[in-house]
């Protein structure tokens, strides 16, 4: 794994990219919830990203009603809440877990609201280096999305499959550190097969952005990673680690190194 800067900084995310890119290595991006299965268990799973092969880590923010995620990642989210995992513990965890990997906060925008007079600078001194927010696209609240984008945390933003060219412009200039592209319409979750358009997809995002492209939502097998790695920056790989850390910490880990193993095999 190519291993980002120590100092936490919105630039280790591009510092992280450009490595990877000078390597000709695609980005592992992996996700987890933070406290899911158990908080002990939610520390020793970060720490084990790192040798596994993640090369960024998003940490979710448990949340009572996340309605962009499906079912692997909505349980785990309850999960954690009831071991009572909070904003505030999640900082703790990232902070302990102290990964070399670039962290990217994962969050719904009410957690972040409720914190919001130091927010950025709490998460950034826990360790964060980005914030992606699923409920929150380009022009819907201004105001907010330039508190977000003028703190110490890349601001990265998401893209549909269904966004056209012009806006895809648009969210590329608003956001810093990568471009997380949802593969398909729905909920985060596993599927059998990728998006047909999918590539189609990928190149009009390369046309309208120099931001690293990672793609993510349905990505459960290492074949599936490799076959997105042909088309973009990176892949971002979320409810089958989530479901196999539900079974076991080392599960989950082996999954990362599937993973991992498919990325570095490609030319």
């Amino acid at each position: 794994m190519v291993s980002a800067s120590a100092t936490t900084s919105p630039d280790a995310l591009e510092r992280q990219f450009a490595e990877l890119r000078a390597a000709g290595r695609r980005a592992l991006v992996v996700y987890v919830t933070a406290g899911h299965p158990g908080i002990a268990e939610s520390l020793d799973l970060l720490r084990g990203l790192d040798d596994a092969g993640a090369d960024v880590i998003e940490v979710g923010v448990p949340f009572s009603d996340p309605m962009a995620d499906g079912p692997v990642i909505q349980a785990s989210s309850q999960r954690a809440l009831a071991h009572g995992m909070t904003l505030d513990k999640t900082f703790d965890l990232i902070a302990r877990a102290h990964v070399r990997a670039p962290v990217v906060l994962f969050s719904y925008l009410n957690p972040l609201l409720s914190r919001r007079a130091d927010l950025l600078e709490r998460a950034a001194d826990a360790g964060v280096h980005g914030v992606l927010v699923t409920d929150l696209p380009v022009g819907a609240d201004p105001e907010i999305e330039g508190w977000l984008g003028s703190g110490p945390l890349a601001f990265v933003r998401l893209v549909a499959p269904t966004t056209p060219p012009a806006r895809m412009a648009e969210i590329g200039r608003h956001g810093r550190g990568f471009v997380y592209l949802i593969s398909r319409l729905g909920v985060t979750g596993e599927r059998s097969d990728l998006a047909s358009d999918l590539p189609a997809t990928v190149a009009a995002l390369r046309a309208a952005t120099s931001l690293p492209i990672c793609v993510g939502f349905g990505i459960a097998r290492p074949d599936q990673a490799a076959a997105v790695g042909r088309l973009a920056d990176g892949v971002v790989v979320g409810s089958a680690v989530v479901r196999a850390a539900d079974r076991d910490i080392g599960a989950a880990l082996s999954l990362v190194r599937a993973m991992r193993a498919s990325l570095d095999e490609l030319p």
